[in-house]
Order: C-alpha cells, then structure tokens, then sequence
C-alpha cells in the first residue's frame, strides 16, 4: 500500500460504535445552551426598553427594575459563555468529518458569530461599569450594540441550521464542495428566513413568560407591588405579542417543511403513505403502519400543508427505512410543541383582551397560576420544538448530501466525556440557580414607594 493510500484510508469516516452517544451528547448541550440563546437575544432589547422608560419618564422605579434586569442579562451571559464554548468543542471533536468537509462553506456563519460574542462581551462590560459613571443617555447608547450583537451571533448559527436543513452555495464534486458560494449558502437557502422568525418569537416568547411567570409567583405570595407590577406587564406584553404572532409562522414554517423536507413533514403526523386529503392525529403512537389511539380530524394536514383538502402529501414510503427520522420522537416532540404554544396563545388572548378592556392587569388567581405554569411549559415547547427541527432532519447532518454516521468522530471514550459533560451542565446549573436565588433575594436599590399617577405602569 502506497503512502498516499495510507494517509487516505485514515482520512475516511470511521464506523463509530458510540454514534447514538455523540448524538446525545450534542442534543444535551443544545438543550443546555439554546434557552440561555433566548435570554440573549431578548433581554437586552427589554432591558433597553424599561431603560428608555425610565429616561422618558425620569421614574425611578424603571432604573430600579433596568439595574435588577442587568444583573439577570450578566449572570445568564456568564453561563451561555461556558455553554457555547463547549458546543464549538463539540462540533469539531465529535463532528470532524462535517466541519472538516463543509467548514469552507459555513465557516464564514461562525466567524460572524465569534466576532459578535467578543463585542457583546465588550459592551456588557461597558454597560454594567457604567451604570453610576455615565450619562444616562451615554449609558443608554452602550446596551445597543449589546441587543445588536446578541441578535446577529444567533442570526449566524441560525442561518447555518437553515443550510443544514436545506444546503445551497456550492457543487459536490468526489465528495468535496467546490464553487462555494458563503453568503448564498447562508442565506439564500429556503430554511433561514422562517427559522429566523420562528426562533426571534420563540425567544421573546421564552424570556417573557420566564420573567412574568417569576413575578406571576410574586402575585399568588401576595407580594405584588408597584414594582412587581411593572416587572410583569413589560415582559408578559411581548410574550403575549409573540405568541399570537407564531401562530402564524408556525403556519408559514410548516409549508416550507412539506415543500423542502417532506419527509419531516410525514414523521410529525405518521403518515405511512403518500396519501390525498391526508388527515391529522391528535394524540396517539405510530407502530409502523398507522398512528394508534389518536384523534383524526381527516384531511387536516393537506389543508395546513398545502392549504387545500384534496392535496397529496408526501408519507414515510417515499423514502428508504434508512432514510426515515424516528417517527415517535420527531411526533411526540412536535405535538408537545404545538400543544404548548396552543396554551400559550390562548393565555395571551386573554390577557390582551382584559389588559386592552380594562387598562388594567388581570385580577384572576387561577390567571397568575396559569402563568406561572407557562414559564417552565415555553421552555419545554422551546427544546421540544429543536428537538423536531434537529431530530426531524435525521438521518442527514446535511440534508440528502452527508449523513450522521458519515459526520461522527471515530475516536472513543463517548460515554466518558458524556458523564463529565453531564456532571458538569449539572453543577451549572445549579451555580445559576444560586446565583438568581440571590439577586432575588436582594432588596431593591429604593424604597417601593407609591406613585398614583403611574399606578399601572406600562
């Protein structure tokens, strides 16, 4: 055997036999790290935004709540650092093959993405230092760039998902990409413009009702002051606007799917065959051959997919078994996604619709617990609805172009680096969890005194 054989046989995709291990370790981290991706792309803007009032109005209780919120916005920062440096670890350890191929192609994606992390992390710095030494309008200017930054680092990684799910921007050529095209492939695939919007709603959706929810439980203690009034109506009035609005993306989002990934599309209802007039299961299991004990509501799908009852869509035959997602995990994961965000939006009519009636805060006990419910359900609809866009596209990691098992590492010790991975989100976690222990417990920097003529801010 020649050298150049040698070296070639050791570039090829080794059989990993801890494959199911490296997925799980990756999702882990995901389900880690996308929440705290949430805070940073929302709290700042709200942070802005009760900042604003406070300079508009010259009332002390918004730069109480601002101060208090920017606390929050470093904490969680500090955590999505630890969390994201480790995903850039595990992207390349676990995924060699993959970046090695296509990093010509994204690479330019996670550039932007580093450089907008280094300047996010400048200007927090800036931020929080200058709270009692600049200007009010001076300190104002200097959370800009950190709502910016925030948003363009997860713009980044959203338009590389986006080039997974639909890869566009260069030609295969022996199994390497050539004729790359970066901003074409970033943002010139079908996927980026629906997951962008889709993912911006669900991170308002998340930090809202996180932070109405936080200060829903206040209400049901009978500790509901001026300030906690104000500390929920902000947040829970962009929740409720997102929620309503995701209805409609989520609409939008399932055409793209049945058009550009039909496949994923067959996987959330368990739909066998390629059927006309498909109908839609609530509920209920797929055993392979149909979905069990679920409620049918017939030519639903085609109607949502195709907004017409007597289109054809697409089912799991078209396709090899070998090219099939896990049908229950992709159908579950959907089906708790969209219950989810059904309760979610109904919460949120009703809230509008008494806070627009009365210009007051709901009076409700049961509406508060429905709240605080809310908090932890959107982050389940949040890793439920990955969970569908990742778990959907499988068994690709580049969708039709690279599978998985072609991406994995061939290197072992998985399970090891998985226990430690998952010791350590557990010790994370439970650092964070102390750390916003105490901010709550800390009193506020003034006095909540009463001011009538602010006594429903917002």
């Amino acid at each position: 055997m020649t050298f150049a054989a040698v070296i070639a046989s050791a570039l090829e995709p080794a059989q990993q036999a801890y494959l199911f291990e490296a997925r799980q370790m990756q999702a882990l981290s995901f389900a880690v790290h996308i929440p705290l991706v949430c805070f940073g792309v929302a709290l700042p803007a709200l942070l802005l935004f009760v900042e604003w009032l406070y300079l508009r109005t010259g009332d002390e209780l918004y730069r109480t709540l601002a101060r208090r919120w920017t606390r929050i916005m470093v904490a969680l920062f500090a955590a999505g650092v630890v969390t994201g440096t480790i995903l850039s670890f595990e992207l390349g350890l676990l995924w060699p093959n993959f970046t090695g191929t296509f990093g010509g192609v994204f690479g330019l994606g996670f550039a932007i993405e580093g450089f907008s992390f280094f300047m996010e992390a400048i200007f927090i710095g800036i931020y929080v230092y200058g709270w009692s030494r600049l200007s009010p309008r001076a300190h104002f200017a200097c959370g800009i760039p950190i709502a910016l930054t925030g948003f363009t680092g997860s713009l980044m990684v959203i338009a590389v998902n986006g080039w997974m799910n639909h890869p566009t921007g260069f030609r295969l050529v022996n199994g390497k990409p050539v004729d790359v095209h970066p901003v074409q492939a970033l943002f010139g695939n079908t996927y980026f413009w629906h997951e962008l919007i889709h993912m911006y709603l669900a991170g308002y959706m998340v930090t809202g009702f996180v932070l109405a929810g936080a200060y829903a439980i206040c209400r049901l203690r009978n500790r509901f002051g001026r300030y906690e009034r104000a500390a929920l109506a902000i947040p829970l009035a962009v929740a409720a606007t997102a929620s309503i609005a995701q209805v409609f993306v989520g609409d939008w989002n399932g055409r793209e799917v049945a058009v550009a990934q039909p496949t994923k599309l067959a996987a959330f209802e368990g739909l066998p065959r390629t059927t006309s007039g498909a109908p839609v299961h609530i509920l209920g299991w797929y055993d392979g051959n149909r979905v069990r004990a679920g409620i049918e509501i017939p030519k639903l799908l085609s109607l949502l997919a195709f907004h017409s009852t007597h289109a054809t869509v697409q089912g799991l035959d078209a396709v090899a078994p070998a090219d099939r997602p896990p049908v229950n995990v992709v159908r579950f994961a959907f089906q708790t996604m969209v219950g989810i965000g059904t309760f979610l939006a109904a919460l949120s009519l009703v809230f509008l619709a008494i806070r627009i009636r009365t210009k007051r805060l709901p009076e409700s006990t049961l509406f508060y617990w429905a709240l605080a419910a809310a908090a932890p359900l959107s982050l389940v609809a949040l890793i439920a609805g990955w969970v569908v866009t990742e778990t959907g596209r499988q068994p690709w990691v580049v969708y039709r172009v690279m599978r998985t098992s072609q991406a994995v590492t061939g290197a072992g010790g998985i399970p090891v680096g998985y226990a430690t991975l998952a010791t350590a989100y557990l010790a994370l976690a439970v650092g964070i969890a102390w750390v916003l222990r105490r901010l709550a417990r800390t009193p506020l920097d003034r006095p909540d005194s009463p001011q009538p003529a602010l006594a429903e801010p917002v």
